[in-house]
């Protein structure tokens, strides 16, 4: 990977108490100019006193793309920028970026406008007040139907089989601590369930209601290959989150449903041939045989990757440790709670309704904006 940059000049140069971030721009799909996206993006994060690197990494069938930001680089401001050495996807460029990065504060944003740039600072207020990612919710929608139909569907998908509630994964503008991004296992084109995976692994999520941008409105349509893609990394995700230390229940379910439907199909073949009727020549013959087959290796692999879950336990961790922070954290809530007084119950409330009402928050923490 090369890299390209220039030390801010001495006019340019934070302010030292300022808060520092690095934002990280992987230049992927249909950018938009890139100064553009600095210049509008940078403001507001200055204004209100953060001191934010903007890191723009590419491929090269992209690189040229980079060079909109030769002036300012020359003129002092903090840019830096980098191009891979194959081409790889977002995922791998977030990457990338993030080990570029000199904070431990983290923002990453799409190359191309998804909310109000001034909306940023709300984005990333959470994780500076302690929580371990802020995702950016584009509410209210304003984009054309088109565009809210595959969204909703998308998300359908998404928390039907991946289990958890995130009300726009899709958006791209995340803040978080370096130290959550670097825990989390990412390949492929998983940086777009990037708050799910923290979520999984027991990550504070916040989801921050932001103004959409007047240029995130265009109908889109993509091409069938894009929306096969996007169903196969949520059957992929639904694996990763549901059975990634228990193959053997997902694959000994699909297996033992085939085997058992092949050998029902075998069994009624048997009782013709008993009864005389010749069978050699019938269809479900071999198709009874393909899915006892199909079953059988169905759970040999899942007897597998339960062998390579067992070697690699030892180096796995299965949970997360809070940090003296969020002990701190914990214990103020539960001194809290022990020290109010219980909330009256309301006549004819049912005893599932009481404990619906006293069960603890979700992990994901919604915040809607002021309006």
């Amino acid at each position: 990977m090369t890299r390209s940059g220039r030390t801010p000049s001495s006019s340019s140069m934070p302010d030292p108490g300022a808060r520092r971030l690095s934002v990280v721009v992987p230049v992927a799909e249909r950018p938009s100019p890139l100064d553009g996206i600095y210049k509008e993006f940078s403001r507001p994060l200055r204004e209100v006193g953060f001191a934010a690197e903007f890191i723009f990494i590419t491929t090269p069938a992209n690189a040229s793309l980079l060079s909109t930001l030769d002036k300012l680089i020359d003129q002092g401001e903090p840019i830096e920028t980098g191009i891979a050495n194959a081409s790889v996807g977002e995922t791998g460029l977030l990457s990338a970026g993030v080990a570029m990065a000199a904070h431990d504060l983290l923002l990453t944003l799409p190359a191309y406008p998804r909310i109000e740039a001034d909306e940023l600072p709300r984005v990333v207020l959470p994780v500076v007040q302690g929580a371990h990612m802020c995702v950016a919710r584009r509410w209210p929608r304003k984009d054309s139907w088109l565009n809210r139909v595959q969204n909703q569907v998308f998300h359908a998908m998404v928390s039907s089989l991946g289990g958890r509630r995130v009300r726009d994964v899709a958006c791209g503008v995340r803040a978080m601590r370096r130290d959550v991004f670097e825990a989390l296992p990412l390949y492929g084109d998983f940086h777009r369930f990037l708050p799910l995976v923290a979520l999984r692994d027991g990550y504070q999520v916040v989801e921050v209601d932001t103004a959409q941008h007047a240029e995130d409105r265009q109908p889109r349509i993509y091409s069938p290959g894009v929306y096969l893609r996007r169903v196969l990394d949520i059957l992929g995700l639904f694996f990763l989150i549901r059975f990634t230390e228990k193959p053997l229940r997902f694959f000994g379910l699909v297996g033992a449903t085939t085997t058992l439907a092949g050998g029902l199909i075998m069994l009624s073949l048997l009782i013709d041939r008993i009864q005389g009727q010749a069978i050699a020549d019938r269809p479900l013959m071999l198709l009874g045989t393909l899915l006892v087959v199909l079953g059988v290796q169905s759970i040999a692999l899942g007897l597998i990757g339960e062998i390579i879950v067992h070697v690699n336990a030892p180096r796995q961790k299965g949970y997360r440790l809070l940090n003296p922070a969020e002990l701190d954290q914990l214990r103020e809530s539960g001194e809290e709670g022990a020290t109010n007084p219980e909330t009256p119950t309301e006549p004819g409330t049912t005893a599932s309704e009481r404990s619906e009402a006293e069960a603890p928050p979700h992990p994901l923490t919604v915040r809607g904006s002021p309006r």
